[in-house]
């Protein structure tokens, strides 16, 4: 349980509020208590939402729908609200784990185990569907384990199977979670009972192996491998296995029903059904029973509340005036939050001078590549950073001058120890970076350690992360660009639009990792099911370059038809494919991501070049209309043109910084690290290239246009939006 924050709610309805027990798009889950003691799950809809009519019917249907179950195996209603200002619904709170964190955590359940929980599971799928529901989310995480049995949670996208009834969710639209909902529902077909039963299926693979049968990945492979590839089942338990096939058959109608599965999964289906016993200390392993144990006795344990009210801010200092507040101050409308107007005293600061002595100011970190594969990056990040903190210095009214570490990362490599040297620094109130993924992995644990905010501006774009963001599990990461599957899904429009384009050629270079397959991935299903395409996809391991070459894989592509090209790769080999279609007269679409909006391939592949057209998240200032004065203060200070990313670095320290006044109001000094990251996810800013607004609960970019870009006359040449 997390604590309350200044702006929860003390009560709802007639529970006292203890704290968070989780938060999601839609809503916070909050760990409550009756009056007479009994501790309840209360869960609200964000006030955003509530006053979205199709959104409010959503959780009027929910509350109705854990009304009319009467089953063991599903929490108890306790009381609701669908009609209020902020609508509410409190649950019997289950003080276990979900099934998801159980077998992460203490590995996986032995046959007799899986076969008790299948038999529990499907009771509960059949009280649903004799209601004339079905689930759509059966899932793990869906499945709390408390002493006396699981319990079936979240019926918030439950929808009625009978013909008359009128769904909120259109058909066509993909409800559910990718790995776990059945290949009809996948396709966005209509839901029925067979598809929960489909799940079930999932979550037993999981519960019996740790895995889940159809592997992890970006939602759209996860889609692709449900829909045509067989489930991974090495692993399962040779008596588990026929009734497992069973479950995950692509066929809903060759699937059991729950009722069916309840008698095929007892331990011996011959003897007559008798009324599965939820005693987890029968059924589940010793470690397991422990966990949940341990969960129930902090359950009885909770310290007692205070009185607080949900009107009063959180207490501070008095009021002092205005100077004191800082980047609250701050103009409103479209404009920079920075004054770019500094002139010679913003540079002077930028130089060192003016102020009390740097290694005494409180500071941005900034963690790049300042030597290694990725330095043009880098450099223009710092000095994007730099600039931003000048600026700020400038004003008259900064509450705080602020300095800037630097570390290098020197590649993936030197990015743990240079992050430990800035969290070890107790100036450094946030960190800015890394330039690359693999980075970002060693960096992050340390920031997490020292609950440092760590802002990413071009690393983090692929699933990787998707571990330390989703939930909100990392509080303090922020990822201020979109990810991969985001700058992949403008290719496959692009080619949807090219006249003739039947078979475009998806070529992944393993070289560049998780975000070439990321690539390839998105841009195949796009064509594919969106736009009826036949892709001719081809794989290449690393260093294909210093060997064979790629002619060999070209030509096969070209022999097999293909009338546009798609690469994911590094810029040199991006280089290398570019020469060979040229020699070969190919002169169809073709595109890149933003790994290849690089020097090195305009460079390498000269001519060849021309005409290919990549996707990024990046802006060039001097294209991009608002940016004039950005550009011209980066060059009155750095004698050049900016570069690629530096804007993006200018805007996510204004962010930042914007966040420290807020977070600091009328304060002496800045905030501490964990209350800076808390207050982060709840600043807007508007920079140079658009607006900085974060999901307040898993840390990401609530929205980024993405940018076309052209080679045109050896230059990229930005087209516009993506």
């Amino acid at each position: 349980m997390d604590p309350l924050r200044h702006d929860d709610p003390s009560r709802a309805g007639g529970y006292r509020l203890l704290g968070r027990l989780g938060a999601g798009g839609m809503g916070v889950v909050y760990l409550g208590r009756t009056e007479a003691g009994e501790l309840v799950a209360v869960k609200t809809v964000r006030a955003e939402y509530a006053g979205d009519e199709e959104f409010r019917a959503r959780f009027r249907r929910e509350a109705e729908i854990a009304r009319r179950l009467d089953n063991p195996w599903t929490v108890r209603v306790l009381g609701a609200d669908t009609e209020g200002e902020r609508p509410w619904l409190a649950t019997a709170f289950v003080a276990g784990p979900s099934l998801a964190e159980a077998v992460g955590r203490c590995g996986p359940l032995a046959e007799h185990g899986v076969r008790v929980l299948g038999r529990i599971l499907a009771d509960a799928l059949a009280a649903l569907h004799d209601s004339g529901l079905v689930h759509r989310d059966v899932k793990p995480g869906n499945v709390l384990l408390g002493h006396d049995g699981p319990r079936l949670i979240d019926f918030g996208v439950a929808r009625p199977t009978d013909v008359g009834a009128t769904p909120l969710t259109a058909d066509g639209v993909v409800v559910g979670t990718p790995g776990h909902l059945p290949p009809e529902q996948a396709e966005g077909g209509v839901p029925g009972p067979a598809g929960d039963i489909f799940s079930l299926g999932c979550l037993l693979v999981c519960a019996a192996t740790g895995r889940p049968p159809f592997g992890t990945g970006p939602a759209e492979a996860l889609l692709y491998r449900t829909v045509h590839d067989e489930p991974d089942l090495d692993g399962v338990p040779p008596g588990l296995l026929p009734v497992l096939r069973d479950c995950l058959v692509k066929d809903p109608d060759g699937r059991p029903g729950a009722r069916e599965l309840i008698r095929r999964l007892a331990d011996d289906p011959r003897s007559p059904h008798r009324p599965v016993e939820g005693d987890a200390s029968t059924w589940l392993p010793e470690d397991m029973v422990r966990l949940i144990a341990a969960r129930a006795a902090r359950s009885l344990d909770l310290p007692p509340v205070e009185p607080t009210r949900a009107d009063v801010p959180p207490a501070g200092p008095t009021p002092r005036g205005p100077g004191r507040r800082g980047l609250l101050a701050v103009a409103a409308g479209g404009a920079a939050v920075l004054a770019l107007g500094g002139g010679a005293a913003a540079l002077n600061l930028l130089r060192g001078g003016g102020g009390r002595g740097a290694r005494d100011r409180p500071a941005l970190g900034v963690l790049a590549d300042l030597s290694g594969p990725d330095r043009v990056v880098g450099r223009e990040q710092e000095r994007g950073v730099r600039l931003a903190v000048a600026h700020h210095n400038a004003r008259a009214d900064a509450p705080f001058e602020f300095t800037v570490r630097t570390g290098d990362e020197g590649g993936a490599a030197g990015a743990a120890g240079a992050a430990a040297e800035l969290a070890g620094d107790g100036n450094v109130v946030a960190v800015l970076g890394p330039t690359t993924d693999g980075a970002a992995m060693a960096a992050l644990p340390v920031c997490e350690d020292a609950g440092l905010p760590l802002v990413m501006i071009s690393s983090g774009r692929t699933t990787l992360l998707s571990d330390a963001l989703e939930g909100g599990s990392s509080r303090v990461l922020l990822r201020a660009g979109p990810s991969d599957l985001v700058l992949a899904w403008p290719i496959g429009g692009h080619l949807a639009e090219g006249a003739g384009i039947e078979r475009p050629g998806l070529l992944q270079d393993r070289s560049l990792g998780v975000s070439a397959a990321e690539t390839i991935s998105a841009t195949g299903l796009v064509a594919r099911w969106n736009h009826g395409h036949t892709p001719y996809p081809r794989v290449v391991p690393p260093g294909l370059r210093e060997n064979e070459g790629f002619g060999p894989v070209v030509a096969d592509m070209l022999d097999a038809g293909i009338d546009s090209f798609v690469f994911a790769g590094p810029p040199e080999n991006a280089a290398a494919v570019a020469r060979e279609l040229a020699a070969a007269g190919f002169d169809g679409p073709r595109f890149a991501p933003q790994a290849v909006l690089h020097p090195t391939f305009v460079e390498q592949a000269g001519d060849a070049a021309e005409g290919w057209r990549l996707v990024a998240s990046f802006i060039d200032p001097a294209a991009t209309p608002g940016a004039e004065e950005f550009v011209a203060a980066y060059r009155e200070e750095f004698d050049a043109e900016p570069g690629y990313w530096a804007a993006e670095a200018y805007d996510a320290a204004g962010f930042v910084l914007r966040g420290i006044g807020s977070a600091a109001a009328d304060r002496d000094e800045p905030p501490a690290r964990p209350r800076l990251a808390d207050a982060l996810r709840e600043v807007t800013h508007r920079g140079v290239t658009g607006e900085y607004a974060f999901d307040p609960e898993a840390g990401d970019l609530a929205s980024r246009d993405t940018l076309l870009y052209e080679v045109r006359d050896g230059r990229f040449v930005l087209l516009g939006p993506a």
